[in-house]
C-alpha cells in the first residue's frame, strides 16, 4: 500500500481494510494485523494506525478481543457492501441519469449499453 496526499493516512488505512473485507481478502472473524505490526510494516506512526483501526471499531467493522487483538466483525462485509451500494447509486448512478436526461440520452439506451457491457 502506498499512501498519498488525497486524505489523511488513518482514513486510507481504514479504506484499505474495508476494501480487503469487501473483496474477501479479510474474512469475518479473521484477525487483522495489530496496530504496531501495521505501523512497522507500512513505516508509519503507530498512533496513526491506531486512529484508523479505532475508526473501524467505531463503524462496527472491527472488534477487539482484549489481550488478543482486532478481528473482522460478523456481518462486516454485508454492512460495507450495503453502504457502498447506497453510495454507488447516490454518487454514480443518480448523477449519470441526470446527465443523460440533460443531454437527451433515453434510459433505454443506457440500459442497452449496460447490458452490452455486462455481457462483454
Amino acid at each position: 500500500m502506498v499512501f498519498d496526499d488525497r486524505s489523511p493516512i488513518y482514513l486510507q488505512i481504514a479504506e484499505q481494510i474495508k476494501n480487503d473485507i469487501v473483496t474477501g481478502a479479510l474474512a469475518e472473524g479473521e484477525q487483522v494485523m495489530s496496530t504496531n505490526q501495521y505501523a512497522a510494516f507500512y513505516r508509519i506512526n503507530p498512533a496513526t494506525a491506531a486512529k484508523g483501526f479505532a475508526q473501524l471499531v467505531d463503524d462496527g467493522v472491527l472488534y477487539k478481543k482484549r489481550g488478543i487483538g482486532m478481528f473482522v466483525a460478523p456481518n462486516a462485509r454485508d454492512l460495507l457492501r450495503t453502504g457502498r451500494r447506497d453510495s454507488f447509486f447516490a454518487d454514480v448512478v443518480d448523477p449519470m441519469i441526470r446527465e443523460a436526461k440533460a443531454i437527451g440520452i433515453p434510459l433505454k439506451d443506457i440500459l442497452q449499453h449496460i447490458r452490452t457491457y455486462g455481457e462483454a
